[in-house]
């Protein structure tokens, strides 16, 4: 006999928001649920308002889901941010209020280091600054300031998964590669690592940035950091558009402090292809600048669309969290002839002996117990007799401890 849903999956409104890769709504719509996909991301004021009969959303980089989103929204059950970065999602509400957050941490790490090579290679090569040349009827032959990158140093700051395939392809192609981590790390290849960022600015020919954004926006690059760099030098930036500031920079590479750089974040995008860009490096010359195109491949997109549709439809399913990036990890089994309870509530002393307790005194059989714990929250999955478990539902959802509590199946 088959799980019967306590919510039929018809009903389960999903909504996809920035151009989501098909490949994720083909995913749960052959697996019975109903999926809006609209092609651009949505302001604070109409997010809020589709946002109230939303139990999924899907987002990429440009929606903005803050307190008041998350708090308006009764009946939502997680989100999915389709990419590695989550930034976007306010992560503590969305925990306070029992939502999962799921990302793609892996699916795009490819794309992301392929074109941080292909910057490197631009760059010593001045192929943005001969491109713009040649599209405004200038040929201009020259070889000063160009180079090979073989025997010259990469930098990498952030050596994650992308930030080592950086330094693996750069191997590969004759350079030298040291990095920089908060976090030890096993090197790959012949990669050396350095005590500080400062070693990093001092050291290396090219500089690739793989971090988060720093707390309030701070700036991890500026005036002070682009001066101890060589003036032969560039930096890369595919990480955070906050990460390096960009006057800074700007007056860096007029100044000839460094040679050049390559962006493809900002600290502000446009929402679609439709808004305009500005920046502050957009006149300067030997600086290449891409839309926010690291992981804009067609593997990519499909491997980031499988991903996430896979970690939320496994949610919605299982209850299972495995990958959020703001929950407790679990994963449980199917228990046949049970009904799965699952209960977010507050990381306090005594709730499991009070959920214990009432399955005790209704006489229930616990067939599966899973509980774990994250920061202010615990998460429980719960099988138990089908018989009482409207019952079990019903009593947890009135401790003082729930945030939030549905019976799956």
């Amino acid at each position: 006999m088959g799980k019967q849903y306590s919510y039929p999956k018809e009903n389960i409104n999903i909504l996809f928001l920035e151009n989501i890769h098909k490949s994720a709504a083909q995913r749960l719509t052959d697996e019975g649920y109903h999926v809006e996909c609209l092609p651009d991301s949505l302001g604070p004021d109409d997010l809020l308002q589709k946002i109230a009969n939303v139990h999924v959303l899907g987002i990429r980089s440009k929606t903005k889901v803050n307190a008041e989103h998350i708090k308006a929204a009764k009946k939502l059950l997680t989100i999915g941010c389709f990419g590695i970065g989550t930034n976007q999602v306010d992560l503590n509400t969305a925990t306070e209020h029992g939502v999962p957050v799921f990302n793609a941490p892996f699916s795009s790490t490819r794309s992301v280091a392929e074109l941080a090579i292909g910057y490197v290679l631009m760059l010593a090569r001045g192929m943005g600054r001969c491109n713009n040349k040649m599209h405004s009827g200038f040929w201009e032959k020259s070889a000063k300031g160009t180079y090979e990158i073989k025997g010259k140093t990469l930098g990498v700051i952030g050596y994650g998964h992308i930030g080592a395939q950086v330094g693996l392809m750069a191997e590969a192609l004759g350079m030298r590669v040291v990095f920089y981590d908060k976090m030890k790390k096993l090197p790959l290849g012949n990669a050396m690592p350095e005590q500080d960022v400062e070693a990093i600015l001092k050291k290396a020919d090219f500089i690739t940035l793989h971090v988060p954004a720093m707390q309030g926006n701070k700036a991890l690059i500026t005036t002070k950091e682009l001066e101890m760099m060589k003036k032969t030098a560039f930096i890369i930036n595919l990480s955070r558009g906050t990460v390096v500031d960009l006057e800074a920079l700007k007056t860096a590479v007029e100044s000839g402090t460094i040679a050049g750089a390559a962006l493809d974040v900002y600290p502000t995008e446009p929402k679609s292809n439709k808004e305009e860009f500005r920046c502050a490096v957009t006149s300067v010359d030997n600086v290449v600048l891409t839309p926010h195109i690291g992981g804009s491949t067609e593997e990519a997109q499909l491997n980031i669309g499988l991903e996430v549709a896979v970690s939320l439809m496994k949610f919605i399913n299982e209850g299972t969290t495995n990958g959020a990036v703001n929950f407790p990890s679990l994963d449980l089994s199917d228990f046949p002839q049970s009904h799965r309870v699952l209960n977010v509530h507050k990381n306090e002393p005594g709730v499991l002996k009070d959920v214990n307790k009432i399955v005790a005194d209704l006489g229930a059989n616990v067939n599966a117990q899973y509980l774990s714990t994250y920061k202010n929250i615990g998460y429980l999955i719960l099988d138990i007799d089908k018989n009482v478990s409207d019952q079990v539902k019903d009593a947890i959802e009135a401790l003082p401890s729930n945030i939030k509590t549905r019976i799956l199946y």
